[in-house]
């Protein structure tokens, strides 16, 4: 997902590896409301899937789907680990 890391912090060393990088961003980040299907299915089949849930754990992304799951999801799976 191109441009989503913060400028100056560089990209990740899996992101060339992401299948998110190869296809349209707009899916990952769906209007309030909008399906998630189509990013989760992308997700599914990623080699670095792992790697962009924890990074996105780490650096507390609070929008759009990394590592297969929504917001809600990853702060579910935050309080649930704490």
């Amino acid at each position: 997902m191109l441009g989503l890391v913060p400028s100056g912090e560089g990209e990740p060393e899996w992101h060339d590896r992401a299948l998110c990088a190869q296809t349209d961003p707009e899916a990952f980040f769906p209007e309030k409301g909008g399906s998630t299907r189509e990013a989760k299915k992308i997700c599914s089949g990623c080699e670095v899937r792992s790697e962009c849930l924890t990074w996105a754990l780490a650096n507390d992304e609070r929008f759009g789907i990394w590592g297969g799951l929504s917001e809600r999801e990853r702060r579910r799976l935050k309080r649930q680990a704490g």
